[in-house]
Formats: structure tokens, sequence, C-alpha cells
């Protein structure tokens, strides 16, 4: 799970409203540790993570257990004295179920301008056809 920073009660993120309008009324929370979108795109499923500011090669790991997706990010704290901070620091993660029959065997992931995009190959659906018998009643 999430490790979730302390936000400053009076000033709520605007933005995080709209997706859990229940996180000013808690201040020690701070909703999901950072956002995701997932479509299909030509026969696809991708999922695209906001994780600016990490190498990916030592603070990402992606991984799949059954249908279910992993992205695990470690974000390390820069500043030690005490200061103003709205960043999320610490091991933050989030987990998506995959879509039916998606190929968990071919799973890619690659990294670019602070995006994490993972692409998991979907089964072509085949198209079946049939001629259906109208009867005259």
């Amino acid at each position: 799970m999430a490790q979730l920073e302390r936000r400053h009660p009076r000033f709520p993120d605007l933005f995080d409203m709209f997706d859990e309008p229940w996180a000013p009324l808690l201040p020690f929370t701070t909703g999901r540790p950072f956002r995701v979108e997932d479509y299909v795109h030509d026969g696809d499923y991708v999922l695209r993570a906001e994780l600016p500011g990490l190498d990916p090669e030592k603070d990402v790991e992606v991984s799949v257990e059954g249908r279910t997706l992993t992205i695990h990010a470690e974000r390390h704290e820069e500043h030690k004295e005490p200061h103003h901070c709205e960043f999320r620091y610490g091991s933050l993660s989030r987990s998506v179920t995959l879509p039916e029959g998606a190929d968990t065997a071919h799973v890619t992931a690659g990294y670019d301008k602070g995006i994490l995009k993972v692409t998991v190959p979907l089964p072509k659906a085949e198209a079946e056809s049939r001629r259906i018998q109208v009867s005259h009643t």
C-alpha cells in the first residue's frame, strides 16, 4: 500500500476532489498514490501511469500475478530539513485487473517523460457468423 503524506487541511488539492470527494475531510490521506489511465488501442490493453522524477530502472517495478497487474514505485525524499511539501514519498503502488484473456506472457513497459506505459496484448476477437433459420409461424 502507499505511504500517505499529510496534506495541509486548509489547502486541499482541487483536482483530487473530483476523483475523491472525501479527501478534503480526511487530512491524513491523499487518495490514490499516483494517477493512471487505461484504454484499449489496436488490440492491446494500455495502462499509463504518471510517475515523474523516478528512475525506471531503479525505482519502478511492474508485475503480473494472474489477471492482476501491479505497478510499484519508490520515491525518495530529497530534503531532510522541515519544509512545505505536497509531493508523495515512500512506497507507491497501484493494481488493476486485466481484461479477460489478456496475454500476460507478453507484457511490455516503457518510461518516457515521467509517464510509464504498460502494454498487454489482448486476444483477437474472432467474428462468429452463422445463418439463423427463420421459421414461418
